[in-house]
């Protein structure tokens, strides 16, 4: 039984067939983006720093003012 390949998947396996330079592109991109050094303790500071949010924070208090 053969797999489901979409259209899409189809076209874009065909286009960096045809075009290899596209794939280093992609590597570039996501160097530029993403793969970036990660500094945990900045990460966990950041966490801990974060403020509880109200269940709905649109809800006025009526008991104010």
């Amino acid at each position: 039984m053969a797999l489901y390949e979409s259209d899409f998947t189809k076209f874009m396996r065909e286009f960096l067939d045809k075009h290899p330079e596209e794939r280093e592109q992609q590597r570039e991109g996501r160097a530029l983006w993403w793969d970036k050094p990660q500094d945990l303790q900045t990460r966990r500071d950041n966490l801990d720093s974060d403020v509880p949010q109200k269940a709905y924070p649109y809800q006025t208090d009526l008991n104010q003012g």
